[in-house]
């Protein structure tokens, strides 16, 4: 088997991988880069191709998708605020207002 062959994936592996790589092609990655990101999303969620054997059943860790969407949001985020002229923050972007009435100290 040829490296880059993807006939030992499952349909729904190739579904998500095409799905990861419309989300980085949306986001500016270059097309051969999204492909190339996607299918190492894959691979790290479900540990590679089709496994053989019976009672192979593992969980998929989704960490990898969830840390490429949060990574996608802050720079869409970012990018909304350099358009925006700094006036559309992420929470951990913002400040806390200060008061400008000095407090009076009761005695």
């Amino acid at each position: 088997m040829p490296r880059g062959d993807k006939s030992s994936y499952t349909d729904k592996q190739k579904r998500q991988a095409e799905h990861i790589e419309e989300g980085y092609e949306k986001s500016g990655v270059s097309e051969e880069e999204a492909e190339s990101r996607a299918w190492a999303t894959v691979n790290k969620m479900s540990g590679g191709g089709k496994k053989s054997g019976s009672g192979r059943g593992k969980k998929t860790n989704k960490a990898p998708a969830r840390k490429g969407g949060k990574k996608g949001g802050k720079k869409a985020a970012k990018n909304a605020a350099k358009k925006s002229g700094g006036k559309a923050l992420s929470k951990k972007g913002r400040t806390k207002k200060r008061s400008t009435r000095k407090s009076s100290s009761r005695k």
